[in-house]
């Protein structure tokens, strides 16, 4: 049966064929009318056409002509034309009995039985806290509804107009006309601007009408302001779908319980031929201009998806909801207005959240998250949060601004600083100071002086110092002063916070603390702090202050990411809680730090965190040395020595400064120091490798190629064509080193060279080219020129052995030279660099090709790789400076501007065009 199905694809092209001899008279009547039924009124009639193919099959292979049993044949003819049009609507039956029954059309009834069809099929009744109540099981068209307005109007539309809120119940509604649509619409709608609605086309007629709301109602209109809840079934269909779909779509109303029947704006069962077969048929249909699509067979989707009979229940709870959302959102507003300590994002945060579009909000988790969303999209605050109150654990450091009692006994101090404190000499004098909690007590004076003999003068002669948070969850914030001074010199002046209290309205700034006496640790010595997931609050500021400052290393786990300074609020009448930042914290560069986890410069387990300590330690040991050693390199061997004295001297003073105290490893050191060295060289061609075996381009010889690998790099690297016009095109991606041409180039010749030597003009496509050796740039250069004079192409100045080089074209080539008379075009990308780039700069200056393409990346100076002593960090440097062979000034470091510039994909196009623009003056004589 798949090929009888496949076959009746283009029902309608059957009119455009005669059929087959060996066709059965009654079969054939048969399926030539069905087509012309579909062709006369199916309401996709583009869908008929177009398959001719597919007819001839079916009208040669005879099976349907075969099918004798009626009914069967019935089944064979639907399942086939439902599968051709993938429309589920077209059926076609077997009924010789079937008797047509055309119902009474509504406005033609009495008026007596149109009073009590409407009766029996509208209902209408008010819930508590004035909620309407409508169910409508008939859709009343426009025709019934100008017969009857006055009933209408003041028993159903006027009273309902006055609810507060609305449920509309279609559950029942399975038939209606669409006519009726508009009004229900319209009543929903406020009177301008009008809406386009809905766009109907009608087959038989070949007819389309278009639906609008109305300016003018012949009742009060419920508008746009209330709530409207509308609840479907399965059993919902047609001019109700039409209204559930089209207030849903404009954001009107929110659908609640199944997925809709999909019915149809209009079917038709017609009779085929003289039989008693007929063909159901869709004559009309409907096309949203909202969504450009339609409710009809996939129905209408729910917004809340919920049973049938469940439905009325769920839209009171719903409306619930929603009529808490004014009071949430202004009890929220209110919060934050008095609250919140961005107070100048206050005045926007609070316009969004009353002007926020809430219709799909079905539930006090999608009104929190719809709040969540909003407050952070304006604020920018990760720390300003709106949830539900069972969400999550709500962290909060509020406290009460009673001064904390400090004992006055001295044992009683003694007792208090042993738990704040635990003091040890490590290892390699290393120092060991546990921190859990930065206590208000801190700065006290008699704390302050146990400290000192029991905390400093321990610590004061180490050579390095550990600090533990990780069982630190907080504590104040104005005790951070207080030890961040003594990580400072003496005489040292350093701001290192501020902090902007909303709710107190006061700012107090935070900088080395004089007043404090006894033995500072000073700046020089590395300090390093452990973190875990439970340092928490006032121990991530410290963690946190110590990366800003550039005074520590942080070693350990990522925080908890705990908020600070914030209140918790329960929003009234709701479940729902808002957590409010009242406190802002503002570092040493000005910068607002929103809380959220401090990620530590070594990432390890808490448990592991002294192990890697000590190892970092040693590592730093000897980091001062290879940035030494790294200045001394650039300063050797940079092509500009003016800026590599600078660059070195940078290097020093970052180390001073303590800005690579977050290096932990090699890797992160050559990361460093490639971004410092680049930034401050407006060079971006030097880099730091991090490489356990030797870098190739530190091997002086190049490789050359076996017999067997001749034939694949030839193949990998060069593409060629020879393109109408005889324009040659030459793709070259590696510039290979002069001494594997060499090698290979009997091969290369008789490959490469010697199919496009003879063309008229020559493209020489370079936008995959990232370089390679500089030594094949004379041997290019040199087949575009003539033997004689050799060309100046550029002068090479190599810093590292004082040496000038002036490069010129070669004497004499291998195969014949191109010439320098006929055309020759080079492609550029954003990729083309080093050695390629060199050549397309070169041969622009010359004035002996085209450049066409994108900018280069800007690299054509040779680079050389030299090892840092005592690592396996390689430096790759320029070091060497290129003049102009026509202006005798350096190269740019900035990439070769092309001739004319265009996408790199399109750039071959553009070469193709210009070389036909030429021939064709030429052949002018222009």
């Amino acid at each position: 049966m798949a090929g009888v199905h496949s076959a009746l694809l283009p029902l309608a092209m059957l009119l455009c064929f005669p059929l087959s001899s060996r066709a059965a008279p009654f079969q054939a009547a048969l399926v030539q009318d069905m087509a012309q039924i579909l062709l006369e009124n199916y309401c996709f009639p583009e869908n008929l056409v177009g398959m001719q193919e597919a007819i001839q099959q079916a009208i040669h292979s005879g099976e349907i002509l075969q099918i004798q049993d009626r009914k069967t044949l019935a089944a064979v003819l639907s399942a086939g034309v439902q599968g051709a049009l993938n429309d589920p609507r077209l059926a076609v039956t077997y009924e010789p009995n079937y008797v047509p029954v055309s119902p009474p059309l509504l406005p033609s009834l009495p008026a007596e039985q149109l009073v009590r069809l409407v009766r029996n099929s509208v209902k209408l009744d008010f819930l508590e806290n004035n909620v309407g109540y409508l169910r409508m099981d008939r859709i009343i068209g426009a025709g019934t509804a100008a017969k009857l307005g006055p009933l209408l109007r003041d028993n159903i539309w006027n009273k309902v107009a006055h609810t507060s809120a609305m449920i509309f119940d279609l559950r029942y509604s399975t038939t209606g006309e669409l006519s009726g649509v508009p009004f229900i619409v319209s009543f929903f709608s406020d009177p301008g601007p009008l809406i386009h609605i809905d766009t109907v086309y009608d087959r038989p007629s070949n007819s389309t009408e278009e639906l609008w709301t109305t300016p003018s109602i012949m009742a009060e209109r419920y508008g746009t302001k209330k709530d409207l809840i509308i609840l479907t079934s399965k059993r919902t269909m047609g001019a109700a779908e039409a209204v559930a779909y089209t207030l849903k779509h404009l954001k009107r109303a929110i659908v609640v319980g199944e997925r809709s029947a999909g019915g149809s704006v209009k079917v038709q069962k017609i009779k085929m031929a003289d039989s008693g077969f007929y063909i159901t048929v869709p004559v009309a249909r409907s096309v949203s201009p909202i969504t450009g699509q339609s409710w009809e067979v996939s129905g209408v989707a729910p917004s809340v998806n919920i049973i049938a009979k469940d439905a009325v229940i769920n839209a009171k709870s719903l409306l619930a909801v929603r009529s808490a959302i004014p009071k949430a959102v202004q009890s929220i507003s209110n919060i934050i207005e008095r609250h919140y300590a961005f107070m100048d994002r206050v005045p926007a945060l609070l316009y969004h959240l009353q002007a926020a579009d809430f219709l799909l909000v079905t539930s006090e988790e999608d009104l929190a998250t719809k709040l969540n969303l909003e407050s952070q999209a304006i604020s920018e605050d990760p720390r300003l949060m709106i949830r539900l109150e069972e969400d999550q654990f709500v962290f909060s450091d509020n406290k009460d601004s009673e001064d904390e009692m400090v004992p006055d006994d001295s044992a009683l101090l003694g007792t208090l600083a042993d738990a704040l404190f635990k003091v040890e000499i490590l290892a390699d004098n290393t120092g060991y100071l546990r921190i859990d909690s930065f206590d208000d007590s801190f700065l006290e004076p008699e704390l302050v002086e146990r400290m000192e003999k029991g905390v400093w003068e321990p610590l004061k002669d180490t050579d390095n110092l550990i600090i533990d948070l990780r069982y630190n969850t907080g504590g104040s914030s104005a005790s951070l002063a207080y030890i961040l001074s003594y990580l400072q010199d003496v005489l040292q002046k350093r701001h290192f916070f501020t902090i902007f209290d909303r709710v107190q309205n006061r700012t107090i700034q935070y900088d080395t603390q004089r007043w404090i006496t006894g033995q500072h640790y000073g700046s020089m010595r590395g300090v390093y702090v452990m973190t875990s997931y439970y340092t928490a609050s006032v121990g991530e500021e410290f963690a946190y202050l110590m990366q800003s400052l550039h005074r520590g290393t942080v070693i350990g786990e990522i925080t908890s990411g705990t908020l600070t300074h914030s209140k918790t609020f329960q929003v009234e009448d709701t479940g729902i809680e808002i957590t409010v930042p009242f406190i802002n914290f503002i570092d040493n560069n000005g910068e607002f730090w929103l809380g959220g986890g401090v990620v530590p410069d070594a990432i390890v387990l808490a448990e592991d965190a002294v192990g890697h300590t000590h190892e970092i330690i040693e590592f730093h040991r000897g980091l001062q040395q290879l940035i030494h050693q790294m200045g001394k390199l650039l300063e050797t061997h940079y092509a500009i020595h003016e800026v590599a004295l600078k660059v070195s001297k940078v290097l020093r003073a970052k180390w001073a400064e303590g800005m690579y105290r977050s290096v932990v490893d090699l890797e992160s050191l050559a990361s460093m120091l490639t971004s410092d060295l680049q930034e401050t060289s407006g060079d971006h061609r030097i880099h730091i490798l991090y490489c356990d075996v030797e870098p190739e381009a530190m091997r002086e010889v190049p490789m050359i190629p076996t017999a067997e690998e001749v034939g694949y790099i030839i193949n990998a690297l060069f593409k060629i064509e020879v393109m109408p016009g005889n324009v040659g095109y030459l793709r070259c991606d590696v510039m290979i080193d002069v001494e594997v041409v060499k090698a290979i180039g009997p091969q290369l010749i008789k490959s490469v060279w010697d199919k496009i030597v003879n063309t008229d003009a020559l493209i020489v496509d370079m936008r995959y080219n990232t370089g390679g050796y500089s030594t094949a740039i004379p041997l290019l250069c040199s087949y575009f020129f003539d033997v004689e004079p050799l060309r100046h192409l550029y002068t090479v100045f190599d810093h590292s052995t004082s040496t000038v080089t002036e490069v010129t074209t070669l004497p004499s080539t291998l195969g014949p030279r191109y010439g320098s008379l006929k055309d020759l075009y080079i492609l550029t990308s954003h990729m083309t660099g080093s050695a390629a780039e060199a050549f397309a700069r070169t041969m622009m200056e010359l004035k002996r090709a085209v450049v066409i393409g994108e900018p280069t990346v800007g690299g054509s100076l040779s680079s050389g790789t030299y090892q840092i002593p005592g690592s396996v960090l390689y430096a790759s440097i320029p070091n060497q400076v290129v003049l102009s062979a026509v202006t005798g000034k350096v190269w740019s470091l900035s990439g070769v501007e092309p001739d004319v510039i265009a996408q790199a994909m399109d750039a071959l196009n553009v070469a193709q065009r210009i070389i036909a623009a030429r021939l064709m003056n030429r052949e002018t004589g222009k």
